[in-house]
């Protein structure tokens, strides 16, 4: 909103600052910072109003987490989402299609997740919406978003996949686009959702991922930064800079509630529409194998499930103490508090290699 104050200006130089990405981003942050500090102790003071008995904790789950984690209220990604979405109708434009995408999917897995914690609390059980149901919504979302993401990608990168390392490197899928789009989002969406076991563990990751996804967000949207790159352009995706920085700013101020010993926890309003976030702009962006390498921690997560699942059936045992794997370590004895800066350590490592792909080539 604020980069059209730019237009009726008149020229005054303060104004014109409007313009740039990296301010109006830098502003997106502070503003969903402040919003966090200001709505974090009241959100959370009415949702235990609301929630007497907070969020219901799976009795499969580790023992202690019945007694540490019992009358902690959920639904605080709400406070996050509260100053995403301000803070990005604020700051970016918002005739930007893939703004206006990012904020489609997520919004829209935020409330399937809103849905979902709502129905755990008033069931007094760790049942939600039912999976396919959940999924089936999931997956009409991002079906959406896929579409939308290629009727605004250039031409030439259409139904494309771009492969890291690769320079000019293009994959066509052809009718199999939407289709992997739907696959990146609502695998996204669901591994943040399987990484949200303990206090501050998926938050800070989702973080270190949307600053990285951020940076790559502006860099292919300038053509003279993917002509040094040697990446693909894919112009106005720069903008989603804008909501990357948002989401952090929102992270840092509900972290501050979440940190150990938690005073609310995101839940699945949060988990998912984080996930789905970061899942939109890496199809925004051309980058969703990077998304892979950038958010390996939540891939690792997803496969110790999908791993133990299938090893048990058939063969009736398992492969991990417990899964996801960050309760594996857990049950071995790990405290919790190691558990998620290790986690934490990882995330910042991938990230990492996840940037030397923009040079790597």
């Amino acid at each position: 909103m604020l980069y059209w104050l730019a237009d009726f200006s008149h020229g005054v130089d303060g104004f014109n600052l409007f313009r740039y990405i990296t301010v109006r981003a830098g502003g997106a942050f502070f503003t969903a910072l402040v919003f966090g500090f200001i709505f974090g102790r009241p959100l959370i003071n009415l949702l235990r109003r609301k929630q007497q008995n907070g969020q219901p904790i799976r009795e499969d789950g580790p023992q202690e987490h019945l007694i540490t984690k019992a009358g902690t209220p959920t639904m605080g990604g709400v406070l996050i989402l509260g100053a995403l979405f301000f803070s990005t109708i604020f700051w970016a434009r918002i005739d930007n299609p893939y703004v206006l995408m990012v904020l489609f999917v997520t919004i829209s897995f935020g409330l399937i997740g809103f849905a979902d914690d709502y129905l755990k609390v008033a069931k007094g059980n760790s049942k939600g919406v039912p999976g396919r149901v959940r999924m089936a919504l999931g997956l009409v979302v991002a079906g959406i978003a896929g579409v939308w993401a290629a009727m605004f990608h250039p031409p030439a990168l259409a139904d494309q996949l771009a492969l890291p390392f690769l320079k000019d490197t293009l994959i066509n899928l052809g009718i199999l686009y939407v289709p992997f789009t739907m696959l990146v989002i609502v695998g996204a969406a669901n591994a943040v959702n399987l990484t949200d076991g303990l206090d501050g563990l998926a938050i800070m990751p989702v973080m270190i991922a949307a600053a990285t996804l951020g940076v790559i967000a502006y860099a292919v949207g300038r053509v003279d930064f993917t002509e040094y790159l040697e990446v693909h352009y894919v112009p106005g995706t720069g903008e989603l800079l804008i909501i990357a920085a948002g989401l952090i700013g929102g992270g840092l101020g509900f972290l501050w509630y979440n940190a150990p010993p938690a005073a609310v926890f995101m839940g699945d309003t949060g988990s998912l529409a984080l996930g789905g976030a970061l899942g939109a702009i890496a199809v925004a962006t051309k980058h969703e194998i990077v998304l892979a390498i950038v958010g390996g921690l939540f891939v690792l997560e997803a496969l110790s499930v999908i791993i133990q699942v299938l090893y048990f059936k058939r063969t009736g045992k398992r492969v991990f103490l417990m899964a996801p794997i960050h309760h594996h370590f857990e049950k071995r004895g790990w405290a919790e508090s190691q558990i998620v800066i290790r986690f934490w350590i990882i995330s910042l490592i991938l990230a990492l290699i996840g940037l030397a792909t923009l040079k790597v080539r």
